[in-house]
């Protein structure tokens, strides 16, 4: 069986980023993948948040700063990829070119796991 998906669902998030969910919770139903394409602009960054899946992040454009651990930062620029782990707790950020990525998480993203920070 194949299924064709030909159009993501966009996620509405504050600060400007856009997440087009390809496939996942939001837009198939898919609970145990989400590949989402996001686009974040210059110096966005996002509250800590505490997952509960694995994050898998390719960066097409730009770079993307993720805070872990004790106030270590790791920079993932354009061509490189990450892989955060659940339960770690995180933060995402961009410099000053903003960031154009992919994200594949498992089990799939929702608002619900994600445990953001408040």
């Amino acid at each position: 069986m194949v299924d064709r998906y030909t159009e993501p669902v966009r996620i509405p998030v504050p600060g400007g980023k856009i997440i087009d969910e390809h496939i996942g919770a939001a837009s198939t139903g898919e609970r145990q993948v989400s590949i989402a394409h996001m686009q974040a602009p210059a110096d966005w960054s996002e509250p800590f948040q505490t997952p509960a899946f694995d994050e898998f992040t390719v960066v097409l454009r730009g770079a993307v700063i993720v805070e872990h651990g004790d106030g270590e930062s790791t920079t993932v620029n354009a061509g490189e990829s990450l892989k955060t782990t659940a339960g770690e707790r995180i933060r995402y950020s961009t410099g000053p070119d903003g960031a154009d990525y992919i994200a594949v998480c498992l089990p799939a993203f929702s608002p619900d796991t994600v445990h953001r920070d408040e």
